[in-house]
């Protein structure tokens, strides 16, 4: 491993049976507590050990790879910056519906790219090998599986699919042709994430029982609304393909560049931001899902024409699996936070907890003492003081001192070394998996598990109901 610096955490603020309605109800509103209450609070940890997490780059350059980007937005141009990383990856050509975006590509890679609005025409292409998928959500499965059944190989941006009846297609299209597909959640190739699986299966926290995840923001960008280009009309952009297979709507430049404010093109908070924390969270667990879903939320700030809220809460019952114990979890986006831009994962076991944030994570322990104590705010003290005494004999007799004190372990921050790139690595993964070399760590099953509870986050709220979920099946109950 080459030299590497511990980077220092920043100081922060922050499946088998379907439970009974009523169950789940009362489990929300000792949920909706505990999230009123500042649960997303950091841990005060004033003594910790910080430990680098060992990680040694394995790119190796092997034959050529060429690829083409669909969909040149942000996402587009971060993920080709981020493959042509990869020794001998090549890129050939990219798509997208907006002139200036194509002019952009051949300023940035060079005037040999082939550019086009049509994703149709790079397919026929015989001399690419690997299509990233970067397009508004709406996209996402159809030219997934277009390109697959055209023989390439894909990686496409989360969520896997825009909504959850497109996404056993995908997965049939990966298993009938072959070809292999990475889903961009690049949170499931941190050795952060690693790391903290391998405490968990070793039972640094004890018995998970909740879990709390939240990716706030406070910023117009972090809100969606990007810097608008001068030109953009009808005559730049190809409006008509864009809305193909919708009911006829007039040109919406909002609806083109802010397309994750609306739902006919994008998942909003839920499919943008939730799926990140439960890729995490199913990764550390080895999850396949909840099984119950109820989420709420509100359009609190940005009330700029945008049809889905800035501000949302998901709950989600997991039931015990061979994989892991019961446990429930709780999400939150809030696009208007007091406390600025900060997302926290929290995996709260009976003895402990791992609290993740940036590119590292604090270990931390709370162990409950042998004894179960007496006195202080008990009951004890309304009794006679005969029986007092007698009860006090009976505890002393029972429990030695050292049962009544509590285990105490020093807490860890565990952290990435610097130059660490988690968005590297998963690509890294999936141009291993193209040439044969590595198992893919996101493929469409992960992929969509991920994707669609945090879409049946968006039936909740738009349909004011509880949502049932199939994780082995992978289907609607």
């Amino acid at each position: 491993m080459g030299q590497a610096s511990t980077i220092k955490i920043k100081n922060y603020i922050m499946m088998k049976t379907k439970p009974s309605r009523r169950k789940f109800i009362r489990q929300l509103g000792g949920s909706s507590l505990l999230l009123a209450a500042g649960s997303y609070q950091s841990l005060a940890i004033d003594d910790t050990r910080t430990l680098e997490i060992p990680w040694s780059p394995k790119i190796s350059q092997n034959d050529k790879i060429r690829i083409a980007t669909i969909g040149m937005g942000i996402m587009g141009y971060e993920d080709t910056d981020t493959a042509l990383k990869i020794p001998g990856v090549e890129l050939v050509a990219v798509c997208d519906l907006y002139n200036g975006r194509l002019v952009r590509a051949k300023e940035k890679y060079g005037k040999q790219i082939y550019t086009t609005r049509d994703y149709r025409e790079i397919l026929r292409r015989n001399d690419i090998d690997a299509v990233i998928v970067a397009t508004s959500d709406n996209w996402h499965s159809r030219i997934s599986i277009d390109a697959m059944n055209s023989g390439k190989a894909v990686y496409c941006e989360k969520p896997m699919v825009h909504k959850i009846s497109q996404g056993l297609p995908v997965i049939e299209a990966c298993r009938k042709t072959g070809k292999p597909m990475q889903v961009g959640s690049q949170r499931v190739s941190s050795i952060v994430y690693a790391k903290a699986k391998e405490l968990y299966k070793s039972g640094a926290i004890g018995q998970l029982n909740c879990i709390e995840a939240s990716f706030d923001r406070q910023d117009a960008l972090g809100a969606w609304q990007y810097t608008m280009p001068t030109d953009g009309s009808p005559q730049t952009v190809d409006w008509d393909r864009y809305v193909e297979g919708m009911n006829k709507m007039a040109w919406d430049p909002k609806k083109f560049f802010w397309w994750r404010n609306y739902r006919d093109f994008g998942t909003g908070v839920a499919g943008d931001l939730f799926v990140h924390l439960l890729s995490g969270i199913h990764l550390l667990t080895d999850s396949y899902g909840p099984d119950t879903i109820f989420a709420s939320g509100q359009l609190c700030y940005w009330k700029d024409g945008r049809d889905v809220p800035d501000v949302m809460v998901g709950i989600m019952h997991y039931p015990e699996a061979k994989e892991h114990p019961e446990f429930q979890v709780m999400l939150r986006v809030n696009f208007v936070s007091g406390q600025g831009n900060v997302g926290i994962t929290r995996f709260v076991g009976s003895e402990g907890v791992m609290e993740m944030i940036d590119n590292g994570f604090v270990l931390s322990n709370s162990i409950m003492a042998k004894a179960p104590g007496i006195g202080d705010w008990d009951s004890f003290h309304t009794y006679p003081e005969a029986m007092q005494k007698e009860l006090m004999r009976q505890y002393e007799q029972k429990y030695s001192v050292e049962d009544r004190k509590r285990p105490v372990k020093e807490g860890v921050r565990y952290t990435a070394p610097q130059g660490f790139d988690e968005h590297l690595e998963h690509f890294r993964n999936f141009f291993g998996a193209v040439r044969g070399n590595e198992t893919l760590v996101e493929g469409p099953e992960f992929g969509f598990r991920a994707a669609a509870p945090t879409l049946a986050c968006n039936d909740s709220y738009f349909e004011k109901k509880i949502i049932y979920w199939d994780p082995v099946n992978m289907k609607l109950v």
